[in-house]
């Protein structure tokens, strides 16, 4: 008899993904995640540690998964002190609990640093991406050749669902913003240039390593804590301007290469902040939508970074570059999934049937009921994601949000989520998820 995954991926492939009523598609989900749970118990020690805690032994229902999920800064649970004295035995130790294959074979007493542990371990099959570190600390998220794999795909899917977008390689494709070092950003841009692109023009500007981040979260962190010595403190008052100038200049050279080659088709990837400060900049050259291709394309992901842009940015984005909606490409994600969610006409997220939604309350302790008939819930984003070989797919996330499981306004089936996120660390009163705590405990207790 075929497994329940083999039978999700025919009943996925026979429809459109998001056709597919979320009654219908539930009980072959949770026997998904029943399959994967038994299998992920003997691989993932942080799991099979919730598990013995929570004594749960099978998922029979979206209630049974809640204590299993992991909290999502599971993935920044190291210990400061192995991350900056370059303990990488450690910090390799760490991994482990928290993959689904082991970390072993890396020779930690030659890494100089965490660019060099990074490509040691995906040299030995484990691709590290790491979170901007807005919090102070990055996030670690391990995948597997098979996410990567994955990852390409679902991207390309989705875009090509949300614009209708032909996969012919006429395209200049355009970076319009700095990406971090990042095994999942590579795939995505990969994806869409393999697809689309004639002519690829990358960002203008130094390639972020992670071990960049890294420094530049840890001194943030010193700042808001007052533990950054003096001399970080000038170092950092000098290092602003200098990325800021470094920052204007790159968007000027994209501005210029836009103007300059305004006939032809262009396929804009990065973040709105940084298109709508290269679009003030070709509108005060007199440019606007009469001078560029009417089949320019635009995908902004990320969200605004924090930036303060005027209520209707977006309109005046797509209105510079002569971009029509339908070729605009939202969606949802977060690094600590794999399957992203694609928005519609409708301005909608629509969740892929490789995904189960919970929504939870504040603390990310209980599951808020929902009807299939309709009707938006409002509270904390928690995912499985069927998807994903190289770590567990339950995550807890910082977001709130509001999901309707019914038939979305676009024509296509629920669970869709409105395009509203807010993070709770951006709410009043901060990001307060009780079950963060004993994971910490957990993983820090591992070596």
């Amino acid at each position: 008899m075929a497994s329940a995954v083999e039978r999700l991926t025919s009943l996925i492939d026979a429809k459109d993904r998001f056709d597919i009523p979320y009654a219908e598609l539930l009980p072959l989900q949770i026997e998904a995640v029943n399959e994967r749970f038994q299998d992920r118990l003997g691989k993932i020690r942080l799991l099979r540690q919730r598990s013995e805690a929570e004594k749960v032994s099978a998922i029979r229902g979206v209630e049974d998964l809640v204590p299993l999920m992991f909290a999502h800064t599971a993935y920044k649970s190291y210990p400061d002190s192995w991350f900056n004295q370059g303990k990488w035995d450690r910090m390799g130790l760490w991994l482990d609990t928290v993959s689904s294959h082991r970390v072993n074979g890396i020779d930690s007493a030659a890494v100089t640093d965490v660019d060099d542990w990074i490509e040691r371990l995906a040299a030995a099959g484990h691709y590290i991406s790491c979170s901007s570190g807005t919090t102070g600390k990055c996030s670690m998220v391990p995948a597997s050749a098979e996410d990567r794999r994955y990852s390409r795909e679902n991207y390309l899917a989705n875009f090509q669902w949300s614009t209708g977008l032909p996969a012919t390689r006429d395209y200049i494709y355009v970076a319009v913003s700095p990406v971090a070092q990042s095994f999942r950003a590579e795939d995505i841009q990969d994806a869409t240039q393999q697809a689309f692109a004639s002519e690829v023009q990358p960002f203008p500007g130094e390639r972020i390593t992670v071990g960049t981040i890294s420094r530049m979260a840890a001194l943030r962190r010193g700042i808001a804590d007052g533990s950054a010595l003096p001399a970080e403190l000038a170092a950092y008052k000098e290092l602003v301007p200098q990325r800021e100038k470094a920052m204007e200049d790159a968007l000027m050279v994209i501005a210029e290469r836009l103007i300059e080659n305004r006939a032809r088709k262009h396929i804009f990837l990065g973040i709105y902040p940084s298109m709508w400060k290269i679009a003030e900049i070709i509108r005060t050259r007199g440019y606007g939508p009469k001078d560029f291709h009417p089949d320019n394309a635009l995908a902004m992901h990320g969200g605004l970074k924090g930036a303060n842009l005027p209520g209707d940015y977006q309109q005046m984005v797509l209105g510079t570059f002569n971009v029509r909606p339908e070729r605009s490409f939202g969606l949802y994600g977060m690094q600590e999934i794999n399957t992203m969610m694609p928005q519609c006409s409708a301005g909608r997220y629509h969740v892929s049937p490789w995904l189960i939604p919970l929504v939870l309350d504040q603390p990310g302790e209980k599951l808020i009921p929902h009807s299939d008939a309709g009707g938006e819930i409002e509270g904390r984003s928690a995912w499985f994601d069927l998807s994903l070989d190289g770590r567990w797919g339950g995550i807890i996330a910082g977001d709130n949000i509001r999901v309707d499981y019914g038939k979305c306004p676009c024509g296509h089936q629920g669970p869709t989520v409105a395009d509203d996120v807010v993070r709770y660390a951006d709410m009043p009163g901060g990001d307060k998820i009780t079950c963060s705590a004993s994971i910490d405990a957990y993983v820090r207790g591992v070596a």
